[in-house]
């Protein structure tokens, strides 16, 4: 994110909020951000849950390639692509920009006080 920000100058839309840049030394480098997956998504979809074969949650879908608007239609994985923001990614900016750890806590199920 800050690689690609930084490559369009920090400009609209690929612009990162100021409290990313003051914890940037804070933010895990290689805690994944987004991943892209075959889904079958279509327009409404954003906000979805992207669960593994465990049946935990993994990402969440808020967007698709233009490939993916046949979707409405056919289902195709050769070129259609959901993307979603991965779940460690969204733990690890709650944590480390946001300073939300009681949030992190309740999502991740860790008790109170430990």
């Amino acid at each position: 994110a800050y690689k690609h920000s930084e490559d369009h100058q920090n400009q609209a839309p690929f612009a990162l909020p100021k409290s990313w840049f003051e914890h940037r030394k804070d933010i895990n480098p290689n805690t994944p951000l987004n991943f892209v997956n075959s889904a079958d998504i279509i327009g409404g979809n954003s906000g979805s849950p992207v669960i593994n074969k465990d049946a935990e949650l993994v990402g969440i879908i808020f967007d698709g390639n233009l490939e993916s608007l046949v979707l409405d239609y056919i289902y195709t994985e050769s070129q259609a692509r959901a993307i979603a923001v991965h779940s460690s990614g969204i733990l690890e900016a709650l944590r480390k920009i946001y300073q939300a750890n009681a949030l992190v806590n309740e999502l991740t199920h860790v008790a109170a006080g430990k």
